[in-house]
């Protein structure tokens, strides 16, 4: 398996969102109430990903496989309280076809070895409750809940945030 971890770029557009809608629609069944995977259409998964590849506050990168897109990942460091650095991993989504294969784990090392460089000495993220196997993949890679929950209005299904230090 040749696997590469890259930077994304606007080309990579289709590729993410094959990844990223075959996540919602095929990981997330069971997971999640139906209405709340539905919700997700192509248009909107569309206009999120643009937005998101053209920002410039957040990185995103893409694991690739033989030229094909099979993960990807968004993070970004953010000056923090009292000159601190706040990481934060905002998405990690790998192909169904590709579990399995340390794709996920590639991504999330790439993004924890990046934040770590920007300074951060922790990072944060967002996993809905109802999807233990990704709980259990963040725990196996030293992350934790950290007691803090929210919901999101267009999702409406509880999510818990895990935090992982490095010092």
């Amino acid at each position: 398996m040749n696997l590469q971890v890259r930077p994304a770029t606007p080309d990579d557009l289709s590729g993410v969102l094959e990844v990223f809608l075959a996540c919602w629609r095929e990981s997330y069944r069971g997971l999640l109430p139906d209405a709340a995977i539905d919700a997700m259409t192509d248009e909107r998964a569309e206009a999120l990903w643009r937005r998101v590849l053209a920002d410039p506050v957040g990185v995103v990168l893409v694991a690739e496989r033989d030229g094909e897109i099979v993960g990807i990942t968004r993070y970004a460091a953010t000056p923090g309280a009292g000159g601190r650095i706040d990481g934060a991993v905002h998405s990690l989504y790998v192909s169904p076809r590709a579990h399995g294969g340390g794709i996920g784990g590639a991504l999330l090392a790439q993004a924890s070895a990046e934040l770590q460089d920007a300074g951060a000495e922790a990072a944060t993220l967002w996993v809905f409750a109802a999807n233990l196997p990704s709980i259990g993949f963040y725990e196996a890679k030293g992350w934790h809940p950290d007691g803090a929950t929210r919901t999101q209005p267009e999702f409406g299904e509880p999510e818990q945030r895990m935090r992982r230090e490095w010092t």
